[in-house]
């Protein structure tokens, strides 16, 4: 009998240690679910090209220097129009916490897509003009960001040619399908008209038609002035390599493009603007603003930016001055 109850006593000891240890992995597995939160977030891009992947890079940064957790699902549309609303539609379908919209096609396939989810865009020309934000001074219901224009950008480009190429006909190649490009080419020819100097345009659909309309501007411009158009751009090795050829000097919409072997911009840091934009969005994710509450901003700084070796490359006639007043970059390798 004793000897019974000592195996009873056994048995219990092992269902208390079972329940003790149950109870340990719920305990374990409630820490488990109130653990940080990891977002899910959406990036769309019309194509991929240095200054728009740029923009991405800071809008990550602004993720890991804050110690936010975020999954990026990251798509790019090829530069196919086509393909920009199915890329937010499948982020809606996907239930993301937030749409990271990087140049305008992607800002307008977002909106398309979705009232509800928060939209952050950058890599945008003109958010009023496209639609994406009623003013400068409001944001949408679930739109906001960051522009890529500083507004004395092409005034000051214009007057950087006016004082170095004096008299000079300026060439232009865009894709007029792209919203953004129009309000810039409309911008160049206005400042240009007050300075007296002519523009000439190009007007292509796809990347592929870019060298081609590059040369048959040889002979007609003096300057090349190629602005942040997403078709160009992706394609500017074309328009280079005419530049070069001819000892036409390359103007181009922003720094990246100068590593790509653009002589001069005044222009903006994309990485900063997708940095700010990311600021944004952890205020949306986090509670401690609505996006309503965020009104949209205009790149902080601008400068000139020069690419020596592009200037010698292109027979520009070097400029002391410009010792103390760009920054430089250089050509990639």
């Amino acid at each position: 009998m004793k000897r019974l109850v000592q195996v009873f006593v056994m048995v219990g000891l092992v269902f208390l240690l079972v329940a003790c240890g149950s109870e340990g992995e719920e305990a374990s597995s409630g820490d488990d679910s109130s653990s940080e939160k990891v977002y899910k977030i959406g990036a769309t891009q019309i194509v991929e090209h240095p200054s728009l992947d740029r923009a991405f890079e800071g809008f990550q940064a602004a993720f890991s220097d804050a110690d936010i957790e975020a999954e990026f699902d990251f798509q790019t549309a090829q530069n196919d129009q086509n393909n920009v609303k199915p890329i937010s539609d499948g982020f809606v379908a996907d239930g993301v916490d937030l749409i990271f919209a990087n140049s305008t096609p992607s800002a307008l396939g977002a909106l398309q897509a979705t009232s509800e989810i928060p939209i952050v865009f950058t890599s945008v020309t003109d958010a009023v003009d496209a639609g994406l934000v009623p003013s400068m001074e409001e944001a949408g219901d679930n739109i906001t960001g960051v522009v890529d224009l500083h507004p004395d950008a092409i005034k000051e480009t214009i007057a950087f040619i006016e004082d170095h190429f004096p008299g000079a006909t300026i060439g232009t190649v865009y894709n007029a399908g792209e919203q953004n490009s129009v309000t810039q080419v409309d911008a160049v020819k206005a400042a240009a008209e007050g300075a007296g100097l002519a523009v000439v345009e190009r007007t292509v659909a796809n990347s592929a038609e870019v060298q081609q309309a590059a040369t048959t501007l040889v002979g007609e411009v003096d300057v090349f002035y190629i602005i942040t158009d997403n078709t160009v751009v992706s394609a500017l090795q074309s328009v280079v390599g005419v530049a070069n050829d001819q000892d036409i000097p390359l103007i181009v919409g922003e720094p990246n493009s100068l590593g790509e072997g653009g002589f001069a911009t005044f222009g903006i840091d994309y990485y900063t603007i997708g940095y700010r934009t990311g600021e944004m969005a952890i205020d949306i994710l986090t509670g401690e603003k609505e996006v309503s509450e965020i009104t949209p901003e205009i790149p902080p700084e601008m400068q000139l930016f020069i690419n020596k070796g592009a200037a010698e490359e292109q027979g520009i006639e070097w400029n002391a001055a410009w010792d103390d007043t760009a920054q430089f970059v250089d050509t990639k390798e």
